[in-house]
């Protein structure tokens, strides 16, 4: 019996969500691009006569629901033109990957769409829209080792695209694909019958770059391709990564958070701070002129090759509390020169007015031995203040679940709790107690209610 409420309650669960989510996306899907079946042969040139072929607009990704939902993408909007390398640059947890995954359709979008030759293909999509776009855009993963099944041989795990997409006529021809394949990236034939533990990760890292050009995609997604790389290594993925560009035409979206290597490889570069684009500039454009005071962050973390120079190169320190937007608030705006920078209208004007001198800006700063000096002497006051402003926040702010379940026990106690917790800005430990308290409350009251409608049964 209870197996049979259980189900039927899952079922009433179900069907209630998916009645409120086709109400709720009822008025979202009115302002969405209308998708199709099947791709178009070109996308949308621009005004330049570029073609588009991958385009973001206004797109949010938010994890979690509720007190504990995450907004890692906000409000992410920029175009990537057939042929060119677009880089994708910030710190870690910034939103890179993030973005990447939603660009192959892993991470759904929570608003906004994204475009690939003027077609969508985030939300819901058809099924043949949905294989053409696995077929014409692929992905190199970050990590080889994990991004290869084990158990499957080389072979296997090359040639699984070319099973489901049926992109052979017999198997002396899917021999002969995979074969040059594995020799293009740089690997030999009798390497096929190993199994991934049997190799380098450098020689992972080129499989999965084969498992990836197998397919003959246009668009290809490499996430960190190279950080998990020696140096010696990085260059000769960067160079096989280059070459099929050339023989292919393939255009890439680059996720990396070294500029150095970017700057080289890519024709512009966009950079992400906290899941918001604040700059976006062709390669050199973006190393003459970095406006956005982070961009110069990740430029001034550049290391110099001398290590005098590095041992007194003077980092540049990225502070968000620079910005005041509480009355005009950010946007990325073009300020010529095909260069996007994030800000609001005070600092835009100040941008546009350092670009259009026409003097590239100075990112990195060389000091003397008596200035390293003086700047040594007072690095440990510095460090001191920055410790605390750490230990303002309240140490012991967790959030315990015993505080609940102690405020479920005992409401009047709770009551009183949360307000004292909130003004001292614990506020883990306020939400917490709160949250107990007025289930606390809710049981006794169900209970009151419960014990008053039997009574007035029974007296009735």
């Amino acid at each position: 019996m209870k197996a049979f409420f259980k189900k039927t309650s899952g079922k009433l669960k179900d069907a209630w969500a998916r009645l409120t989510s086709r109400f709720k996306g009822s008025s979202k899907k009115e302002s969405l691009t209308p998708t199709a079946a099947h791709l178009p042969e070109h996308g949308e040139l621009d005004g330049t006569g570029r073609e588009v072929l991958l385009s973001l607009k206004n797109v949010d990704i938010t994890f979690g629901k509720g007190d504990k939902a995450v907004k890692a993408v906000k409000n992410v909007s920029f175009d990537i033109y057939k042929g060119e390398t677009f880089s994708l640059v910030g710190e870690s947890g910034s939103g890179k990957t993030t973005i990447g995954r939603a660009v192959i359709r892993v991470n759904p979008c929570a608003a906004g769409e994204i475009l690939y030759k003027g077609t969508r293909i985030s939300g819901k999509i058809p099924h043949s829209l949905d294989r053409e776009v696995i077929r014409n855009v692929q992905m190199v993963f970050q990590d080889p080792a994990a991004s290869l099944n084990e158990r499957a041989t080389v072979d296997y795990i090359i040639s699984e695209g070319l099973y489901n997409f049926k992109l052979f006529e017999n198997e002396a021809d899917r021999v002969r694909k995979v074969e040059k394949v594995i020799t293009d990236v740089g690997l030999l034939p009798e390497h096929l019958t190993r199994y991934p533990h049997e190799f380098s990760g450098g020689q992972r890292q080129r499989i999965g770059l084969a498992r990836a050009m197998i397919m003959e995609p246009e668009f290809v997604v490499a996430d960190e391709p190279i950080s998990a790389l020696d140096v010696s290594i990085r260059a000769q993925i960067l160079n096989l990564l280059k070459k099929f560009q050339k023989e292919k035409n393939i255009t890439y979206l680059f996720i990396a958070h070294d500029l150095s290597i970017v700057r080289f490889i890519s024709d512009r570069i966009g950079v992400i701070y906290k899941g918001d684009i604040v700059e976006i500039a062709a390669a050199e454009e973006l190393f003459d002129y970095p406006l956005h005071p982070y961009t110069r962050s990740l430029i001034s973390a550049i290391p110099i090759p001398d290590p005098k120079l590095e041992k007194n190169k003077q980092l540049f320190t990225y502070d968000p509390s620079v910005h005041d937007y509480s009355e005009s608030k950010p946007y990325l705006k073009c300020i010529g020169h095909d260069h996007y920078v994030f800000g609001n209208d005070a600092e835009l004007q100040e941008y546009t007015a350092l670009r259009e001198r026409g003097v590239p800006l100075k990112t990195i700063t060389i000091l003397s031995d008596e200035e390293k000096a003086k700047a040594e002497e007072a690095k440990p006051e510095q460090v001191s203040a920055e410790a605390a402003g750490i230990l303002e926040a309240p140490v012991h702010d967790t959030g315990n679940v015993l505080y609940m379940i102690g405020s479920i026990v005992l409401p009047i106690a709770g009551l009183v709790a949360f307000p004292i917790f909130k003004k001292k800005k614990y506020m883990k430990n306020y939400k917490a107690c709160k949250k107990g308290t007025i289930i606390g409350f809710a049981i006794r009251g169900a209970v009151v209610a419960i014990f008053g409608l039997c009574l007035l049964l029974a007296l009735l």
